[in-house]
């Protein structure tokens, strides 16, 4: 790649083969790439260099400077207007933070795994009386993650099903269910982000409670449901790991922790951030001004951190994987996705000791988004 200024995000060569920049492009710790808006930006590589960078006070979240890197050429619309409300840098990002974890606790999400079990098993039960092949994402792995996450936020039963094919950001249901929540408070995360309050934080205002509420549906359900899809073809198109996960069931925790770092759904385009002083990153300066991607599927394949990082394998062991990124932005949905990945892998290879593709590998096809690279359908029969 020297001499080079690669494209990024990354693409694809195959259904489940790892970008070929994977196993070249930590020879240097930081290189220029061109973002899809034809603009461009450092992209950090290694593990230990991005998550410090994920904790630098110099690197800011804030894109409204005119000097700023654009991550896809504009489109307008009413997303980047209600956006620029919210205060992604410290103190407001941080203070937001203590709320949002206030009433986001590990207890509430694990008081729902019963409730996933549940579902799953309920999917899973209609695609057997259904008979195959269906398409996992449409029978399992977006109403799973649908459910789910409506559950957690408190989305009436009778109004989820209009997420299904959602284009756009829910601003405006999500205002009308706020107010509901408000006049008859229930023992969901909406009712609990209104009631959360601190003595030094106060409460979240109007903007931070509409822009959590709504970011943490579309988190909730739409990466959740493409990693699900991908942890499946993964395992599928991997017999001799999947063997071992059904021999050893208790490999289940490690295998979901090695298939969220091998095959990253989302790209790390959206950690788009601004240097705002001169940083050093393995002995390159990135100047004050520029704009930086910290490439958390980059420092997933570290191989200085994760032996043979091109490999599957369930049983490794090691650091923590950085798909959930690090540090003051650290997915606050993460433990609500391993536990939907858990669950649902278990279920389903323990009803379908005979799952399959029911399609060849190469004719899946994976979305084009620069953002999620997800699948867009996965046909399985048993």
């Amino acid at each position: 790649m020297a001499g080079q200024c690669p494209r990024y995000p990354f693409q694809w060569p195959s259904q489940v083969d790892q970008p070929a920049e994977f196993a070249v492009v930590h020879a240097r710790p930081a290189l220029p790439v061109v973002l899809p808006s034809g603009d461009r930006a450092w992209l950090v590589t290694r593990y230990h260099d991005v998550r410090a960078l994920l904790t630098d006070p110099r690197i800011s979240k804030n894109r409204n400077r005119p000097d700023m890197a654009r991550m896809t050429p504009p489109a307008g619309g009413p997303t980047k207007h209600f956006a620029n409300q919210v205060e992604m840098d410290p103190p407001g990002h941080p203070r937001m933070r203590r709320l949002v974890a206030k009433a986001f606790t590990a207890a509430r999400v694990e008081k729902l795994r019963p409730r996933v079990r549940e579902i799953v098993a309920e999917l899973l039960s209609t695609m057997e009386a259904q008979g195959g092949p269906v398409d996992l994402s449409a029978a399992f792995a977006h109403p799973l993650s649908i459910r789910v996450i409506c559950e957690l936020l408190g989305v009436p039963v009778e109004e989820q099903t209009q997420f299904a094919s959602l284009r756009e950001p829910p601003w405006a249901y999500m205002a009308e269910l706020i107010e509901r929540k408000r006049r008859a408070p229930s023992d969901d995360l909406i009712s609990a982000l209104i009631e959360v309050t601190d003595a030094a934080d106060g409460r979240l205002s109007e903007a931070e409670l509409h822009w959590w509420s709504t970011v943490l549906l579309l988190a909730g359900y739409e990466t959740s449901a493409h990693q699900m899809l991908s942890a499946v073809v993964m395992l599928l198109s991997h017999p001799r790991q999947l063997a071992r996960l059904r021999e050893c069931p208790a490999l289940l925790e490690s295998a979901v922790e090695e298939l969220l770092r091998h095959q990253v759904v989302g790209t790390s385009l959206s950690m788009l951030r601004y240097v705002t002083a001169d940083i050093e990153v393995g002995g390159v300066t990135i100047p004050a001004g520029a704009s930086v991607v910290p490439s958390l599927e980059c420092a997933n394949h570290d191989p200085a951190v994760f032996p043979n990082p091109m490999e599957l394998d369930l049983a490794r062991s090691g650091p923590q994987q950085l798909t959930f990124s690090f540090g003051r932005h650290f997915c606050v949905g993460a433990p609500l996705a391993r536990l939907e990945l858990q669950i649902g892998l278990e279920g389903l290879l323990t009803r379908f000791p005979n799952l399959r593709l029911a399609a060849p590998l190469d004719r899946l096809c994976r979305r084009e988004d620069p953002f999620t690279q997800g699948f867009a359908g996965v046909p399985v029969n048993w």
